[in-house]
């Protein structure tokens, strides 16, 4: 049986992903370093790229009710959007870390180096890969270096 675009698993708490978002996490465990793992967006368009990341991350995290990005880093968004059945704050500051996204589920939060969309794929591969590293305690700035 298919299921219809759009349409979600009867029962399931979770609406899937329309597209797999290009995301990294360290597995489950006490935490450790600065970020929780990594996520390349397609583009600077927050509105655009967040229902897929939430959708993945949901599943970790539970309801999700909040995001916090660089201001800089992101093309203009909406303060709120609807997401699945809920509405997710969207936060921009300019103090917050340079290349992170804060993910705030019910009782946790997720963490996310952001990969810059125009990055070699080579590049951010390896990116990726070093953030999601269990025990990695990298800052962002040596996370991204050249």
């Amino acid at each position: 049986m298919t299921r219809k675009r759009g349409s979600t698993i009867t029962g399931s708490r979770h609406t899937p992903p329309e597209n797999t978002p290009r995301l990294r996490l360290k597995p489950k465990a006490p935490t450790t370093g600065y970020v929780d793992g990594a996520w390349w967006p397609h583009s600077d368009d927050l509105p655009i790229e967040l229902p897929d990341l939430l959708a993945v991350l949901s599943v970790r995290l539970g309801p999700i009710d909040r995001v916090t990005y660089h201001l800089a880093e992101w093309a203009e968004a909406p303060t709120k959007m609807r997401i699945g059945q809920r509405m997710v704050r969207l936060s921009g500051y300019h103090r917050q870390p340079a290349n992170t996204v804060e993910v705030f589920g019910a009782n946790q939060k997720i963490v996310l180096l952001v990969v810059p969309h125009h990055t070699d794929p080579n590049r951010a591969h390896d990116y990726m890969m070093a953030a999601a590293t269990r025990n990695n305690t990298s800052t962002t700035d040596w996370l991204l270096h050249d």
